[in-house]
């Protein structure tokens, strides 16, 4: 008969205290030469297993040496004390828990038949390396942990050196979870002890080497903390001394400290660091995401990993392969920690839209961080960064774009607090300094042009993953639209006062259409008029060509080389063959003598944003006469109509569907906006609440006076609101502006991510715009032309 003893715990390890319990596992097997039947050979094994542990901790004439702990077997206590191999195989293959594989971590042969305690640690070394990609297994680790601490007394939880939080078990299971989730395709991993464990860690790129050198430092301590205790009574405690005495004593023994209060702050200080080392490793996302891979995913040089990325979305296997080469190449750490990231990093692009543009995008990124430490510390060990980039990769080129010139950003991925929309105060303060300390005005512009396009990627980032909604993203649009038209006006009003030549003007920016309502999307244009004031003593004229002069230029320094932005002024007088900016007296005279229907109708969202301020609100205040006019009569409403529908019939592109046309379409933005406008224009002098240069604002107003009713309302908000969201996704998935509803799959597949509309529900895109346009061009034709629902136009 064959008997072997597989030593477990910190006697497999190697890191027994002087009292330790040494935990071990008996396994039994004939021998060639004599066969003992299985029963015969379980009773002769177990009588032996027992008589040897019982010889070791019994009471005798000599005292025990130690403890031995049978507890780590198969079933527990409740278990057969002696297993044949086969046995102990089986048991492993079909019914052990995850716990259990991070037990067989530590096993080594120890004593009796040595070869057959090596077969069987070499027989479940598969099974353990393995173990990670069961279902949930690092969930379920994670609540063992969880569970040990909870069965921790309230009055031992803090004075617990072992078990309690920031304890040995946070550092060892820290390491073993580590160990287990990446050891399946990392051989440098397969140690028992904790500090080779943390080792191999540090120079596997799997744990920041602070990290792993903080961690492998607080556990010699605890460790000599540890053994002092014991040595102190010879008994097994992990129980810190509560008493001044006692830690006095301990920390003379120990040699960490001279006193007891100064060991006191010591062992907080470890406490509150391991907690913290072990809080960030061991809930890390990465290890889930991990498990959870295939393991021909990670060997990214295979042909079955070119089969793989094709399987999950890869167009060009190929050229994925050789970015991935790029990423991975060398003995580097940075090399290390990329291949140890790139395996998640593809699963997590592949969840995407465009898998092959977000890895190029993300081999770009990464370049531009090379020299940043944070940055792949910050996607390995972050809680959800390296997941967010890869979605924000995959599935938009606008967000993408704008990540490549600011790549440093991907450190705002980290914290919800950073994707937040920075205040129009706090954007003007800082625009304003710029503006101010800037040598030039093109100077001041660059650095403006900065803050702006942080600024928009910052809501980008935000929308994508989800941390904000499209409401957040208008107000965030409109504080960095107006700081930096604030910015460029002071600084092109300082240059302008440098030259003796230039005549002294106050100018004001009157923000129009969607920028007036502050109702932006990523899409929108930035409409807006001018306004110049001349000083007492300057000729108009003269005042005339310096303001000119002036908006010339800032329409020229607000134009970004890596973000284009264009200011639109065709919403002014006489349109694109008008003067770009007038006097206000020469808007005055313009509006009571010449003015149509439809620049009053303009003037319904025109806001003060930018420049003098007493300006400002003088334009207001006139065009508050212009668009809220006493009398609005059914000349003046054939007149609204008449523009409409020529706007429907001449508009719309050439060959476009109208019913996908979320703008110019039935139902569309314009339906809606031109709606609430007639209304404002109506009944916006007799009702203050119609007042209001938001279309959203006024069709709630609206229902409050009963001018439409609730239903109504809500039927044109729906499709204004479907509308603007999808003109922004399509504007950040392919970084261009459209107002048409895709009909390729891919561009919906993106729109619906966008907003949340799960992949398998795509179609559901496309029946929402049409279910909510139709409504809302129900409502329209009733209300706006008047058609009773005999007389309205057929659906299309």
């Amino acid at each position: 008969m064959r008997l072997a003893v597989v030593a477990m715990g910190k006697c497999g390890a190697e890191e027994l205290n002087v009292v330790s319990d040494v935990d071990v596992m008996f396994i039994a097997e004939s021998s060639d030469e004599e066969v003992v039947d299985g029963d015969a050979l379980i009773r002769i094994a177990t009588r032996l297993a027992s008589e040897t542990m019982r010889g070791i901790h019994d009471p005798g004439l000599e005292p025990p040496l130690w403890q031995l702990d049978a507890n780590l077997r198969p079933e527990g206590r409740h278990g057969a004390l002696v297993r044949t191999l086969g046995s102990m195989l089986s048991y492993y293959e079909r019914w052990a828990k995850g716990w259990e594989f991070q037990a067989l971590l530590k096993a080594r042969p120890l004593a009796g038949d040595r070869e057959l305690g090596e077969e069987f640690v070499r027989s479940t070394r598969q099974l353990v390396w393995a173990s990670s990609s069961r279902e949930d297994f690092v969930g379920s680790v994670q609540r063992m942990r969880e569970r040990v601490t909870e069965h921790i007394s309230d009055d031992d939880l803090e004075v617990q050196l072992k078990l309690g939080p920031g304890g040995l078990r946070d550092i060892e299971f820290s390491a073993q979870l580590l160990q287990l989730v990446h050891g399946q395709y990392d051989d440098q991993l397969h140690v028992r002890g904790t500090l080779p464990a943390l080792r191999a860690l540090v120079e596997g790129g799997y744990v920041a080497r602070s990290d792993g050198d903080r961690l492998a430092s607080d556990y010699r301590r605890l460790r000599v903390l540890e053994h002092r205790l014991q040595l102190r009574e010879l008994r097994r405690t992990a129980i810190m001394p509560r008493d001044e005495e006692g830690l006095r004593v301990l920390a003379r023994a120990s040699g960490l400290a001279d006193t007891a209060s100064a060991l006191l702050k010591l062992w907080e200080g470890i406490k509150r660091e391991v907690r913290d080392l072990h809080l960030k490793i061991f809930y890390a996302p990465l290890l889930s995401a991990v498990a959870a891979l295939p393991e021909e995913e990670l060997v990214l040089g295979s042909d079955a990993a070119r089969v793989r990325l094709s399987s999950i979305g890869f167009r060009d296997p190929d050229g994925a392969m050789r970015h991935l080469s790029a990423l991975t190449r060398g003995t580097s750490r940075r090399a290390m920690i990329h291949r140890n990231l790139m395996p998640v990093m593809l699963q997590w692009l592949a969840e995407g839209i465009d898998p092959d543009f977000g890895l190029v995008s993300f081999r770009r990124v990464s370049e531009a961080n090379e020299r940043a430490p944070w940055y792949l510390r910050l996607l390995r060990d972050g809680a959800e960064a390296a997941e967010r980039l890869a979605r924000v990769l995959s599935s938009s080129k606008f967000a993408a774009d704008l990540l490549e010139s600011i790549p440093e950003a991907v450190e705002w991925l980290e914290r919800d607090s950073r994707l937040q929309p920075v205040s129009l105060e706090a954007l003007l303060e800082e625009m304003r300094a710029l503006a101010s300390r800037r040598g030039s005005v093109e100077e001041a512009a660059v650095a403006l042009r900065a803050v702006h396009r942080r600024e928009v990627l910052r809501l980008a980032l935000g929308r994508i993953t989800g941390v904000i909604d499209d409401a957040a993203v208008s107000l965030g649009l409109d504080a960095a639209h107006t700081a930096l038209l604030d910015g460029l006006l002071i600084a092109l009003t300082a240059e302008q006062a440098k030259d003796p030549a230039s005549a002294p003007v106050r100018v004001a920016l009157i923000g129009m259409g969607r920028y007036g309502g502050r109702e932006l999307g990523f899409a929108s244009d930035i409409d807006i008029v001018a306004v110049f004031r001349a000083a007492a003593d300057v000729p108009n004229d003269q005042a005339s060509r310096a303001a000119t002069r002036l908006i010339s230029e800032l329409r020229r320094l607000v134009s970004d080389p890596r973000f284009p932005v264009d200011l639109d002024f065709d919403l002014r007088p006489e349109g694109k063959n008008g003067a770009i900016i007038r006097s206000l007296d020469a808007y005055r005279s313009y509006y009571e003598r010449w003015s149509v229907t439809w620049e009053a109708q303009a003037l319904l969202r025109a806001r003060h944003v930018a420049g003098d301020v007493d300006l400002g609100a003088d334009f207001i205040a006139l065009a508050d006469e212009i668009r809220y006019p006493r009398e609005f009569g059914e000349e003046e409403i054939r007149e609204v109509r008449r523009i409409k529908a020529r706007v429907e019939a001449e508009r719309l592109p050439q060959g476009a569907d109208r019913r996908r046309h979320l703008k110019l379409g039935p139902g569309g933005i314009s339906d809606v906006e031109w709606l609430v406008q007639l209304l404002q224009l109506q009944q916006g002098h007799k009702h203050p609440s119609l007042r209001t240069y938001s279309t959203t604002a006024a069709l709630d107003a609206a229902s409050s006076l009963e001018l439409l009713t609730a239903e109504e309302a809500e039927h044109l908000a729906d499709s204004w609101h479907f509308a603007s969201s999808v003109r922004s996704a399509l504007k950040l998935w392919t970084g261009r502006a459209s107002d048409l509803l895709p009909t390729d799959w891919t561009s919906l597949e993106a729109i619906a991510a966008l907003l949340d509309i799960p992949f398998a529900q795509t179609s559901e895109l496309e029946e929402r715009w049409f279910a909510v346009s139709r409504r809302a061009r129900t409502v329209f034709e009733r209300e706006f032309f008047g058609y009773s629902d005999a007389e309205r136009f057929p659906r299309v």
